[in-house]
């Protein structure tokens, strides 16, 4: 049985890992402002790739470590690489004149976002289902809430340090929090989780099912970037959004994600989460096209399809990895960086694919949003299949 202290451990990394990741997408402002960097939208989305590769290679080459190492060293691992990509992030604005120096220190910093995110992630989701065995689905829904509830207050603390002019505050902030958590993190044992999940010896299979899975998690990170990575600049240039409301609505996008998150976990009775995963997609599909149709005067009708997005974001990904590690039960701690290594696949399309559509193919981002339907609407076909098996307990 875990101590009181891990679990309390687990579930506030998952709340500061959220902070951190949306950090550099929340200071979008200052990224694209041309008194600071001066980053163009095709420079803007490249800027995590790097961060999408690292975060795919990490989540699997997490899953041979843990069996090597065990969980507790990936999951320090992250945290350590977490701090590494808030650093480089503050010693970026002492360069920022120069633009290529800057731009690299920029790169290099999401790629440690990207190891982060990769080893942190599968081993926070791994530690809260092998905590609560029987309620698998709802401590990980509950962890990934915290998480949700982190990436919600990242666009609120930017716009409190942007508005005192020192919007390096919030990455000075974050990496002293995942200083603290790192030390405190060493000490505790971290052990049960571990060792429920990493029992699996030799080269691991991944069975045709897990494909599925991974295929529902890339068309999940797709959808879930074009609202979190391009909400702000398509609100302040489609829109004519302040900095502030664009910063607004990304932190109601991703507080819907955790209000969902925490719903869908508390109605399980009434309304399953096989339904829940079902549902959500199509929710996501129309949040799209209501983007794509929003006028160029009305930044509050932006704000408020954002807010659907949220929803039909919300409980996807955690369910998408319970609903995996309960039904890949040899390999659960395997799927779980694997599922996540999919989603950044996705992350990365979304992330910089965007830029490229703009500059090149000439699209506006209404457009781009109204196309993306077509992936949600996808998404909602392989809903059917994730969820057409019963779902036994672990």
């Amino acid at each position: 049985m875990a101590q009181r202290s891990e679990i309390l451990t687990v579930y506030t990394a998952g709340l500061i890992q959220g902070v951190a990741l949306v950090t550099f997408p929340a200071a979008n402002a200052v990224f694209m402002s041309s008194s600071d960097y001066g980053l163009s939208s095709t420079e803007y989305g490249g800027m995590f790739v790097p961060q999408a590769v690292m975060a795919i290679i990490s989540s699997l080459l997490g899953a041979g470590l843990r069996k090597r190492a065990g969980t507790k060293l990936i999951y320090l691992l992250g945290l350590f690489a977490n701090l590494l990509a808030m650093t480089l992030l503050v010693a970026s604005r002492f360069v920022m004149k120069d633009h290529s120096l800057a731009y690299g220190i920029l790169l290099v910093a999401t790629g440690c976002m990207g190891i982060g995110f990769g080893f942190t992630v599968p081993a926070v989701n791994t530690f809260a289902a092998a905590f609560f065995p029987k309620k698998v689905d709802r401590a990980v829904l509950v962890v990934n809430a915290l998480l949700g509830l982190g990436t919600a207050l990242s666009p609120v603390f930017i716009a409190i340090f942007v508005g005192l002019g020192i919007w390096w505050g919030l990455p000075v902030l974050v990496g002293a929090l995942i200083l603290g958590l790192l030390l405190f993190s060493a000490g505790q044992a971290l052990k049960d989780g571990a060792k429920s999940y990493t029992a699996h010896k030799g080269k691991i299979k991944f069975p045709a099912r897990f494909w599925i899975f991974a295929t529902f998690a890339l068309l999940y990170g797709v959808c879930e970037t074009m609202n979190g990575n391009w909400a702000m600049p398509y609100l302040t240039k489609h829109c004519g959004a302040s900095a502030f409301m664009a910063s607004l609505a990304l932190a109601i996008f991703w507080s819907m994600v955790t209000a969902g998150r925490i719903l869908f976990a508390a109605i399980e009775k009434w309304f399953p989460e096989k339904m829940v995963c079902r549902v959500l997609p199509f929710v996501i599909a129309a949040a799209f096209i209501a983007t794509a149709c929003v006028p160029k005067t009305s930044p509050f009708s932006g704000i408020l399809t954002f807010a659907l997005a949220g929803l039909g974001c919300s409980a996807l990904l955690p369910l998408t990895i319970s609903f995996g590690q309960k039904e890949l039960t040899t390999i659960a701690a395997s799927a779980a960086g694997g599922l996540i290594a999919f989603y950044q696949i996705g992350y990365g399309i979304a992330a910089f694919g965007v830029g490229p559509l703009q500059t090149w193919a000439g699209l506006d981002l209404n457009i781009i949003y109204g196309g993306t339907s077509v992936v949600a609407l996808a998404l909602a076909a392989v809903s059917f299949v994730v969820t057409r098996k019963s779902i036994a307990p672990a």
